[in-house]
């Protein structure tokens, strides 16, 4: 087991209420580390999004890039590529996501005491396979996956793999076995035979290095109704990138909020805290974003980091930032998208005020 060093953390603001929820967050952290006698992170701050286009002339310059190479982990905020200039209309957190091969996208989605959820029960985890797929920054060597013949007509390429798959579907019955031991593999083989069906497949012969594990398909139609109708009989959900796009924040919602939705982006040696929502531009500056979901996303940073270094400190401080999380919602403490009267900081206040706690 490592000792609890210092870790060495890129912190990446973006745009509209990014500088807010990741300043938030930070403070958390570092109230986390120091209660579970870790020392406080050396942090790396990185321009990237409308910032980064005034000083450098790019939303993700390549010095944020070369940087990010000497990080073991880092926290995104959101970005508003739709606001930026059209030469410039990248999404950072796809290029990111890229360069670095982070082909796990970890999104769990649990109801809160003192949260109305539409779903009251639902805790799962759905485990997004987010280096191929359907999205077109993701799945070609040189170029992209769409594209125009002529000016009316579009085409779209989606990439499925053997190994990709292989590598995902790991992931989800190793998650499964710390959970309720049940995998269920989301597709749309029906329609897409050679595609969805190798997912599908694949999924299926890795679950079988797994005997623990209880294995199951659905459709991504059937996956999404049967979600709302009885979420909680869900444990963990792998599945393509698009369909996982657009599942957890299906999932987010009947959690009670995308405020609440938090996401890992990781890969075996590198790792990104980066929320499910967007930037939300007309909040930004005004003290009022939810910064939960950044806040539970960076719980599952360092989670991860804990498990990665066999650092127990690391491991048990993302579970004081959770918990603190949690009890603070549970407290009737919360923003006002959840329907409370906190700002940003007043939350994020109570938040570090109960990550000391046992």
């Amino acid at each position: 087991m490592r000792a609890a060093t210092t870790p060495r953390l890129g912190l990446i603001e973006g745009d509209g209420i990014g500088p807010e929820v990741v300043r938030a967050t930070r403070l958390v952290v570092d109230e986390a580390l120091s209660a579970s006698g870790v020392m406080p992170v050396d942090w790396v701050p990185l321009p990237m999004g409308l910032t980064a286009i005034a000083e450098c002339g790019a939303p993700l310059p390549e010095s944020t890039l070369a940087a990010l190479d000497g990080l073991d982990a880092w926290i995104l905020g959101p970005h508003d590529n739709a606001a930026y200039p059209p030469e410039t209309r990248i999404a950072p957190g796809g290029v990111i996501r890229k360069r670095f091969d982070l082909y796990a996208n970890i999104r769990p989605a649990r109801a809160f005491e003192g949260v109305r959820a539409t779903a009251s029960d639902i805790d799962l985890v759905l485990v997004r396979e987010n280096s191929e797929g359907f999205y077109a920054d993701r799945n070609m060597f040189a170029g992209s996956g769409e594209f125009q013949p002529t000016a009316d007509v579009a085409l779209a390429v989606g990439l499925v793999t053997r190994a990709a798959t292989e590598r995902i579907a790991r992931e989800a019955c190793l998650l499964a076995a710390t959970r309720r031991g049940r995998v269920t593999i989301v597709h749309k083989a029906n329609v897409l035979p050679m595609t969805m069906g190798l997912f599908r497949d694949v999924c299926y012969e890795v679950a079988r290095e797994y005997p623990t594990v209880r294995v199951d398909d659905l459709h991504v139609d059937a996956a999404a109704a049967q979600m709302v109708r009885a979420a909680a009989e869900f444990d963990v959900l792998v599945t393509e990138n698009m369909f996982g796009d657009i599942l957890s924040d299906l999932a987010g919602e009947l959690a009670g909020s995308l405020g609440l939705a938090a996401s890992l982006n990781c890969s075996a040696t590198r790792a990104m805290a980066q929320a499910v929502h967007g930037a939300a531009p007309a909040l930004a500056g005004h003290n009022r974003a939810n910064p939960a979901a950044l806040q539970l996303s960076a719980a599952m940073l360092l989670h991860w980091l804990g498990i990665r270094d066999g650092n127990e400190a690391l491991r048990q401080a993302g579970a004081r930032v959770d918990r603190a999380v949690a009890a603070t919602l549970a407290a009737g403490i919360a923003t006002a998208d959840l329907g409370g009267l906190a700002s940003t900081s007043e939350f994020t206040e109570q938040v570090c005020a109960r990550v000391h706690r046992r």
